[in-house]
């Protein structure tokens, strides 16, 4: 309910702004990095509250805070307005998405499955909201979609306020403020791991605004056949986490994880080379079932290394993130603009993919080493 309206909303912003709001360049970039700077600054007093206090609850808060956002770009005016749309979309997105990730770590203990089930999830809201955004938009106009997004947003905080079962005791809410960890010793213990969740992160968006780019410019797509190209992708999000957690779990997270950046790398090197658009939409679904099976062992190796302070890592893992979405994207737009950029990028992602891959194995020792040592007193 809440992962495919913000999606959509990413995709159509830019284009909104520009065509409805008659912003400039200039102006569509400061109302998008807005929106990202403050979720971005917002991201570890989420996480503090989220071991403070309830985390349904919280994530409730974001949610409503991420439909008043949507509601405000429907009603918007004009460019100024939307800002503090922007501000608000920033806030309610960093509270929503710490919350409800701590949230379902607290289940970790009693399904291994859960941070897989989730991202399956969100890959379903995903295109489900893509296909509904792309048919009902000639009709009820941007302006109608962005309503849309605000009353699924509004579905999503009435489900996080429905009473569930008892939190497993390691990880109930509250307990971190007193027998947690900080963010200084959550950050000593997680920085090989957010290294990794950094360049994950940095790969799959600029490999996917690289094949955006391509598609338009490149290929000379209209808006409806970009999404086709990118909706089958989408749909292996939905549907492949579940059954490749069951893979990791014979194979192991190590395995599992370098296997999957180093076939990303490769993928990364097959966009480069793609004659034409259905070359380029095999080459995509391979990467996003890479992605797919990377992703969540990095969310349940950051929660499982954060014992009760579940808030705390989330929102570290969340500005992780955040921050390497942020470099891979406005990297790949440098690229891209340069002579042979399109094919100098994605070999530069497959690059740092395959760091990645050997980085692997050392990075999941450390961690893991930190977790069985005991802490200085």
């Amino acid at each position: 309910m809440t992962r495919g309206p913000v999606e959509v909303l990413d995709f159509f912003l830019p284009l909104w702004a520009g065509s409805a709001l008659g912003a400039s360049a200039a102006g569509v970039g400061a109302l998008t990095a807005l929106e990202t700077l403050v979720s971005f600054a917002v991201r570890p007093l989420a996480g503090a509250l989220a071991d403070r206090f309830d985390r349904g609850r919280l994530a409730a808060i974001g949610a409503v805070l991420y439909g008043l956002s949507f509601a405000g770009y429907a009603v918007t005016p004009g460019l100024g307005p939307a800002f503090a749309a922007a501000v608000l979309g920033g806030a309610g997105g960093a509270i929503f998405w710490v919350a409800l990730r701590a949230r379902v770590g607290e289940g970790l203990d009693g399904d291994k499955a859960a941070f897989s089930k989730l991202f399956s999830a969100e890959g379903g809201g995903t295109w489900i909201a893509f296909v509904a955004a792309m048919t009902l938009v000639p009709r009820i106009d941007y302006r109608g979609v962005f309503w849309l997004g605000a009353a699924a947003c509004a579905v999503a905080a009435v489900v996080m306020l429905a009473p569930t079962g008892p939190a497993a005791p390691r990880t109930t809410a509250g307990q971190g403020t007193t027998a947690g960890q900080g963010f200084g010793q959550l950050g000593r213990r997680l920085r090989p791991m957010l290294l990794l969740v950094v360049i994950t992160a940095l790969a799959e968006a600029g490999v996917a605004l690289l094949l955006l780019m391509h598609l338009q410019r490149g290929h000379h797509l209209q808006l409806g056949e970009i999404a086709g190209v990118f909706l089958p992708g989408f749909i292996v999000y939905t549907t492949l986490p579940e059954y490749l957690h069951k893979v990791t779990g014979r194979l192991g997270r190590t395995t599992v994880l370098s296997l999957a950046m180093g076939c990303s790398a490769v993928f990364a090197v097959g966009l480069s080379f793609a004659p034409n658009p259905l070359v380029l939409t095999g080459m995509w679904v391979l990467s996003a079932a890479a992605f797919a099976a990377a992703i969540p062992v990095e969310q349940e190796i950051v929660a499982e290394a954060a014992g009760v302070s579940l808030g705390r890592a989330m929102g570290i893992y969340e500005s992780a993130t955040l921050l390497g979405a942020t470099i891979g994207a406005f990297t790949a737009g440098l690229l891209y603009g340069t002579g042979s950029g399109w094919r100098a990028a994605c070999l530069g992602a497959a690059v740092i993919l395959l760091a990645g891959a050997a980085l692997v194995r050392p990075v999941l020792r450390a961690v893991t080493a930190r977790e069985k040592a005991p802490e200085p007193q």
